[in-house]
């Protein structure tokens, strides 16, 4: 009778590695949604838009800070890992906004790319505060809770504004 061999690691340690590799994954896509977003409060013209946007900027800023402490208490780093969904959608905001011009119609499109990118973030958020929740790891868990938390603000502010203020403009209503 063959002896069943125990996985090289245990449950726990895969699971944190799955968290450090999700964790990386934001990183870097806030990385790149900083380089983005500077262009897109200028290509805004909506001045509401323009505050969302920067505060976005703000709270993405911070979110890097809160988690480069989590690679220090997990002993990883961020690693170069690039986050290809990021850069695609962010690359499809920047062709689609200059397919149109600026105005109401720019600002749909960059409130549409924006809550793409967003709700991707909103699913990497909730997958690592449940894996951080499950390996007991609060801090980061409290971390990725506020991020999902200000996304789904910022999400349905996006939303009032184009339906409040953006569409009636684009449609000369």
């Amino acid at each position: 009778m063959a002896t069943k061999k125990k996985p090289a690691q245990p449950a726990a340690s895969a699971a944190t590695q799955l968290l450090v590799s999700e964790l990386q994954e934001i990183y870097n896509a806030e990385t790149q949604w900083a380089r983005a977003a500077v262009r897109f409060i200028k290509a805004a013209q909506a001045e509401w838009l323009q505050q969302y946007l920067d505060r976005r900027m703000e709270t993405g800023s911070q979110l890097s800070e809160d988690l480069q402490a989590a690679f220090e208490q997990l002993q990883q780093s961020p690693g170069r890992k690039k986050n290809g969904a990021v850069e695609g959608l962010l690359s499809d905001v920047r062709e689609r906004m200059q397919a149109v011009t600026k105005g109401p119609a720019r600002d749909a499109v960059l409130i549409a790319g924006v809550q793409k990118v967003e709700h991707y973030c909103m699913a990497a958020w909730g997958t690592s505060r449940a894996l951080a929740q499950a390996l007991g790891i609060e801090s980061v868990a409290e971390t990725m809770g506020r991020a999902l938390d200000e996304g789904r603000d910022l999400d349905r502010q996006l939303t009032e504004l184009a339906e409040q203020e953006i569409l009636p403009k684009l449609l000369g209503s």
